[in-house]
């Protein structure tokens, strides 16, 4: 049990109680210290990790069990803590376990069901690290120039890519418009054994056949009118390197036969040549359409399908990721500061809630496209509510059930935050830390809004 519970301090104000816990566990070989007063626990959580908490409710003082249950959790969500109360009512229970208690125990405890709990609670605490540790590998192992993102899907995304980047297998990547597509496409690129070839991508919609035909497999001269001289195709520049099919459900039926022919036998024919060239090119395909609904209006082949959807990963829209906007609108600001030689270092939280709470219809690079813009307009160190486009001032259409932007039109600035606050806490499930991340403000003042607007 040691080894899991890592180090527990036990809070009680009355000294025998509180010595007698920690020789307890101190005998199952855990690492247990004691203090008596809140006060003194609030200032240790604070300045060390501390794994499980076990504290009385009723301590002398300012500071009960719950104060020490909060201030620990805010510190670190992952310490756990364990509430000893002689006074057990099913209000203070579900209390203590809406505010983030592992598990209560009625005075006087029983020394082997605490270490019992003790033993569970560490158990938890490992796995949860465990699982942190596996996340800081892959995140340390693959690299993910601008595709930054905490959402819990994204998470799943890079995990499936650090797996799929180093292997030549082909990668079909969904999503609407401005998700990101490309970039996904060049970070699985960066981490392969292909990083030091090229990296070619190419737009299939908008192309005439003719066009689309000679840009990928290249044309000889006189091959047809303006082929002045001969040209490699982007299969042949892009040898030993990677392909981007991008918005490949809009190739012409007749070069989707032509690409399988590619894909399959790694030979390409350049337009108005009888010579063969071999190629060697990981191809990774993406499109804003449903293949499988293409494939049934008879729009998109199936064989090519199957052999370009090796892995298929979807990306979420930015309104589904809610969360990662803070960090991709810090990464986005510092790029553009960085391009433009503006003197524009932060952003207000007016401004972070705007854009939090902003469907953002372009997505990715929308938002990207409208901080740059903000960036260059604005003289001031500081991004603030005067640098919003006009279109993020409109109502924001808000999924079905949820109240409407307007029903705030006239409310004042403290009716407007309390607003925002509630509905990121909903929106993130209570999670304080993400909704403080969303939010754009620290721990400590979201703590101290919720107590001030009783939420």
């Amino acid at each position: 049990m040691s080894q899991k519970a890592g180090v527990i301090l036990v809070v009680d104000d009355e000294r025998d109680h509180a010595d007698g816990i920690v020789e307890a566990l101190e005998k199952s070989c855990a690492k247990a210290i004691a203090v008596y007063t809140g006060k003194d626990a609030v200032e240790i959580v604070s300045s060390r990790q501390i794994d499980i908490i076990i504290t009385d409710l009723k301590l002398g003082g300012d500071i009960d069990g719950l104060a020490v249950l909060e201030e620990a959790k805010r510190h670190n969500d992952n310490t756990e803590v364990i509430l000893i109360t002689a006074y057990a009512t099913i209000d203070t229970c579900k209390e203590a376990i809406r505010r983030g208690a592992y598990d209560y125990l009625v005075k006087p405890i029983d020394i082997d069901e605490l270490r019992a709990l003790v033993d569970q609670a560490g158990r938890k605490i490992s796995a949860a690290q465990s699982r942190e540790a596996q996340r800081r590998v892959a995140a340390a192992d693959f690299i993910l120039e601008g595709v930054p993102g905490t959402n819990q899907i994204m998470q799943g995304i890079f995990e499936v890519l650090r797996r799929v980047s180093p292997t030549n297998i082909s990668v079909l990547i969904e999503g609407e418009s401005g998700t990101g597509k490309e970039l996904l496409a060049k970070a699985i690129h960066e981490n392969s054994p292909r990083r030091t070839r090229q990296f070619r991508p190419i737009n299939c919609a908008g192309l005439s056949e003719t066009l689309l035909e000679s840009e990928l497999f290249g044309h000889i001269k006189g091959a047809f009118t303006g082929a002045a001289a001969d040209r490699k195709g982007l299969f042949e520049i892009a040898d030993k390197g990677t392909l981007l099919l991008d918005e490949i459900g809009d190739m012409p039926l007749n070069m989707q036969a032509k690409l399988l022919r590619v894909v399959e036998d790694g030979i390409v024919m350049p337009v108005g040549s009888n010579k063969a060239v071999a190629v060697d090119v990981r191809i990774i395909s993406a499109t804003n359409q449903s293949l499988t609904q293409l494939i049934e209006q008879k729009r998109f082949r199936q064989d090519l399908y199957f052999r370009i959807k090796g892995v298929n990963i979807s990306l979420p829209a930015l309104r589904d990721r809610t969360e990662d906007i803070p960090e991709l609108t810090e990464h986005f600001l510092k790029e553009a500061a960085a391009e433009t030689g503006s003197k524009v270092t932060g952003i207000t939280q007016a401004v972070m809630t705007a854009l939090t709470n902003y469907d953002w219809p372009g997505n990715i690079r929308q938002l990207r496209n409208t901080i740059r813009t903000m960036v260059v307009m604005c003289d001031r160190e500081q991004l603030d509510i005067h640098d919003i486009p006009p279109e993020i001032h409109q109502v924001r259409q808000l999924a079905p059930g949820a109240r409407a932007a307007t029903a705030l039109a006239g409310a004042s600035l403290n009716e407007i935050e309390k607003h925002a606050i509630a509905e990121t806490l909903a929106k993130t499930r209570g999670n304080r830390e993400k909704a403080a991340k969303i939010l754009g403000i620290g721990e400590r003042t979201l703590y101290r809004k919720i107590k001030e607007y009783n939420l």
